[in-house]
């Protein structure tokens, strides 16, 4: 049924616990692993916004190699990008650019007004792909 997950990280706990559901189904079903981390990119004083995204791009790739070390060590074939650029947009047009069938994200769990403020891109790729979106609360316990 699923032949390309993608499991979109950011290295919070959210994501991990989404991370570990993905590679779950992914075992269920023999299919690829494809982790994405998105660099968002944030204003900085001037002449410092290089390092910060390299930085920050360097992070990502940490970020992604140990979920394909996860996915590897359950047998299965990971594939894994970082990219830059607005978060949900990057994700989409992953999703669309690598045939994915599946999305497996990880949310904050923010309501209200947290939510408002801060946005979600969990909600937005809930709402506006063309695929399926699993998504995984945190527990209870870890908010």
């Amino acid at each position: 049924m699923f032949d390309r997950i993608l499991i979109p990280v950011d290295g919070s706990d959210p994501a991990r616990d989404a991370a570990q559901l993905g590679i779950d189904l992914a075992a269920e079903h023999d299919a690829t692993v494809h982790g994405l981390y998105v660099v968002e990119p944030v204003a900085v004083a001037e002449g410092g916004a290089g390092q910060v995204l390299d930085a920050m791009e360097a992070a990502g790739e940490e970020i992604v190699s140990e979920l394909a070390e996860q996915a590897e060590a359950e047998g299965l074939t990971a594939v894994t990008a970082v990219e830059t650029g607005v978060a949900h947009r990057k994700i989409l047009e992953y999703t669309d650019a690598n045939d994915i069938d599946l999305m497996v994200v990880g949310t904050h769990g923010r309501t209200g007004l947290g939510r408002y403020l801060l946005g979600s891109v969990t909600e937005k790729l809930v709402r506006i792909s063309d695929v399926p979106v699993l998504t995984v609360r945190p527990d209870d316990e870890e908010e």
